[in-house]
């Protein structure tokens, strides 16, 4: 199969899984440059990003461009084979550019202009500061395209700016016209004849800035889709620079995860690398499963295709109120994890502490005390142990049930003025992949217009904006065969955040076979509800009052403002089935229906212990032991799930470890402990396939 340049597959080829960090060589000496890279090669780094924040020291006075010390730290690094992200520096513009240029700087909803000093102090809207970005990513790229050190490119940093300033109502104002053509359109999108709102000229038009009381729902959601538009903009104008001077290396920028203010469902075809920040909180017993939810959705904005974790720490972050420390261990199977989930570079923030500025107590790779540190160690171990993991770099990871997730609708499930404020969307996306997670269910993070076909089960927890093509596709999915669970609060407005007239979910009535008049948030202490066989669950926050319009009724309320009122139900339709949840259902509850739901061969076929995160990617099997003390695995529980293992003898051989398991040994993970199983030959080695 053909690799394209401006594709991971292209840098992974020869140098395996890449390893290695941000280096921000501007804030050490020369001496200091020289040992970095000899700890790096010590490391077994391979790939570092350079000149994220280096603006002010490329350009300290405007047109004042210096940019050969950077060629010195290029010099070095290519010396040392070791590749670089390079970066446009346009994160954190020099002070001279907000002093001189205060239009440059982002405006808040209540009209404040925030002033420089920080980083991210730009407005994405501003025509002077995009000016500069221009200028400096020319220089930049034009300077270094050609360097042998550099194998891919990198645009600012974190794109997540919003500006309410003039210049930013005047990029809107363009913005609506594009997607509305006329006022005529606009008033109607927005429905404007709500509270005397009708606009009769463009100029009267503004972002929901700062106002006596409630916004529009529909201005707030288009300024959302704007601003996420605006970013993305700003992206590919420097992407353009790059391209035009590099036609071959891939460029990207780091996503942050589930981030509210860019829908990286539009982003995604426009990186050559899906890259993401990812920064778990030790202190959450959640912790390992929310970051799976959010590789799987890399992993899915990327095609299934490898992605890239640009940022993590190997210990304390600087930015939480209580920042808790992660042993090496917990680092090392974070990172893991991240390869099982798809991901083939491994990176972190940063490489040497900081030991001046905002960031100087966020952990490192080689943290102030030196190479002579468990931090340090637990580093050089992850890097041999992902030099162990070349069979399953470019490898897929198999999944047959979607998880559907739309930035439109978490918006308008966040909007003020709703029934409840307490039924966040993405918590209901968690708390629907958590027993997925638990039971060895791997899913995509898919778009609710995406293809269905590949899927044996669509979940659609949280899907409060849904138009006809939305609407359709579920439909024509579950139709054709499929099997679909809409959760609560679903269906429930149009693209523009109108409410859909009539019985709810209105344009996916015929299909799920329930109908409801009244949204009801339910009091503190909850509901009740009783399913068929029997069982009674307690439910929280909200419920649906709905009646059966042909499906089956699994589980009505109990005494209650929703008393007698369907809560969950089951109804075929063609050749499938959909299922409507309109509670918030208990953990136990909603693991027992997704586990009836989610059919046979859709989990990985392991009997693991409690804990145990089991995962299969291309030929390996990876175990990662999440749990709180050591677990012990017997080989005869893995075998049905190692791809292409010979059943008979049962030989798999751990890929860290080199170590030989036949079917009647254990495996003993350790706390915070991994193993990746693969089938192996006579001769002990591993029998992987190209992917």
């Amino acid at each position: 199969m053909a690799v394209h340049a401006t594709s991971l597959a292209a840098l992974t080829r020869d140098a395996g899984i890449l390893f290695g960090a941000d280096f921000n060589p501007e804030q050490w000496s020369r001496a200091t440059w020289h040992e970095d890279v000899h700890l790096m090669r010590a490391a077994g780094v391979n790939l570092v990003t350079v000149g994220v924040f280096s603006w002010s020291r490329y350009e300290p006075q405007e047109g004042r461009i210096d940019l050969e010390w950077m060629g010195e730290v290029l010099d070095l690094l290519a010396d040392a084979s070791i590749g670089v992200d390079l970066a446009t520096p346009t994160a954190s513009p020099p002070p001279w550019l907000g002093h001189r240029y205060p239009s440059t700087l982002p405006v808040t909803r209540d009209g404040v202009r925030l002033g420089y000093g920080s980083r991210s102090h730009f407005s994405p809207a501003s025509a002077i500061y995009r000016e500069h970005c221009r200028r400096i990513a020319r220089a930049v790229v034009e300077r270094f395209a050609d360097h042998p050190a550099v194998r891919m490119w990198h645009i600012g940093n974190e794109l997540g700016q919003v500006c309410f300033g003039d210049e930013a109502a005047i990029a809107f104002r363009r913005w609506l016209r594009a997607r509305y053509g006329t006022l005529d359109g606009l008033n109607e999108a927005w429905a404007t004849a709500v509270w005397s709102q009708a606009y009769g000229d463009w100029q009267e038009v503004l972002p929901p800035r700062a106002a006596p009381y409630l916004h529009n729902p529909s201005q707030e959601l288009d300024f959302r889709r704007f601003s996420s538009d605006l970013l993305l903009e700003l992206f590919a104008e420097q992407k353009a620079i790059v391209r035009e001077l590099d036609p071959v290396r891939p460029v990207t920028t780091n996503l942050m995860g589930f981030f509210a203010d860019a829908d990286y469902r539009s982003w995604a075809g426009e990186l050559d690398i899906i890259a993401d920040d990812a920064y778990p909180d030790p202190a959450d017993p959640h912790g390992p499963v929310d970051a799976a939810l959010t590789q799987d959705l890399m992993r899915s904005l990327a095609g299934g295709d490898p992605w890239m974790l640009m940022e993590q720490a190997t210990s304390a972050v600087s930015w939480r109120m209580h920042n808790l420390v992660k042993s090496p261990a917990r680092s090392r199977l974070e990172s893991l994890q991240a390869v099982a989930r798809g991901c083939d570079a491994v990176c972190f923030f940063q490489w040497r502490q900081a030991r001046s500025g905002p960031e100087r107590f966020h952990s490192a790779m080689l943290p102030l005390s030196g190479a002579d540190t468990d931090v340090h160690r637990g580093v050089r171990r992850l890097g041999a142990d992902l030099a162990r993991l070349r069979p399953v770099v470019g490898a897929r990871v198999p999944a047959n049930v979607a998880l559907v997730w739309d930035w439109p609708s978490w918006w308008a499930g966040t909007q003020e003025a709703l029934p409840s404020d307490r039924l966040d969307p993405l918590a209901t996306l968690r708390a629907w992949y958590r027993p997925l997670w638990r039971a060895g269910v791997t899913v995509d993070v898919v778009a609710s217009t995406g293809d269905l076909s590949p899927y044996r089960a669509v979940l659609v927890p949280s899907l409060a904006v849904m138009g006809t093509e939305q609407a359709a596709n579920l439909e024509s999915y579950t139709r054709g065969g499929g099997r679909v669970v809409l959760g609560p609060f679903s269906g429930i407005a149009d693209t523009h955040a109108h409410l859909h007239v009539g019985r709810f979910p209105v344009l996916l009535r015929a299909v799920v076979g329930v109908s409801g008049e009244e949204w009801v948030p339910l009091p503190d202490e909850g509901s009740s509800i009783t399913w068929s066989d029997g069982r009674v669950s307690r439910v929280e926050t909200f419920g649906e009052r709905l009646r059966a319009d042909g499906a089956r009724t699994l589980a009505t309320f109990g005494p209650g403002p929703l008393e007698g009122c369907v809560a969950v139900s089951e109804h075929d339709v063609g050749g499938g089935t959909a299922w409507y949840v309109g509670t918030v259902l208990p953990p136990e509850a909603l693991a027992t229906l997704l586990e009836q739901i989610t059919p046979t061969g859709t989990a990985t076929r392991v009997s693991a212990p409690k804990g145990i995160e089991v995962v299969v990617r291309g030929g390996a099997l990876f175990l990662l032991n999440h749990s709180r003390g050591p677990l012990r695995v017997p080989v005869r529980h893995l075998l049905l799930a190692v791809p292409r293992v010979d059943e008979a003898r049962g030989t798999v051989v751990d890929l860290l470890t080199d170590t030989r398991f036949g079917p009647m040994d254990e495996v003993v993970l350790e706390i915070d402990g991994a193993a990746v199983l693969m089938a192996c030959d006579g001769n002990g080695h591993p029998t992987a396939e190209l992917p």
